[in-house]
């Protein structure tokens, strides 16, 4: 299971990547996403990076998916969606933290999944 950080400009643009990561990066999304502060991506992606980000983010949501990190990342390679997606990974010095609050995030409104659940 690998926890993923969408970053985006907008709502719209959160649901398209989302759509993309189950229809073309054929990830399976577990649950809802979780709408996480813009505040605490920003300093994530910061420390990740080791530099200053060239925007701020607006719109951010983490979600969790079936397969693995490392497939989750050469999955997320093969795509082109309308966000930023990170796959997040237990390396991070801030990973435990994230996965420690993702059950208190509010879950986003309006995500469905693409897939048939049968």
């Amino acid at each position: 299971m690998a926890l993923i950080l969408v970053r985006a400009d907008s709502d719209k643009k959160i649901l398209n990547a989302l759509a993309d990561l189950e229809r073309h990066a054929k990830l399976k999304i577990i649950g809802k996403p979780r709408i996480l502060q813009a505040k605490i991506a920003d300093k994530f992606m910061k420390s990740v990076l080791k530099q200053d980000l060239k925007s701020k983010t607006k719109f951010v949501v983490m979600v969790r998916v079936q397969e693995d990190t490392t497939k989750s990342i050469m999955q997320v390679k093969k795509i082109h969606p309308p966000a930023h997606i990170m796959v997040l990974s237990r390396e991070y010095d801030d990973y435990s933290e994230l996965e420690k609050i993702f059950k208190d995030l509010k879950p986003l409104r309006g995500y469905y999944s693409h897939k048939n659940t049968s």
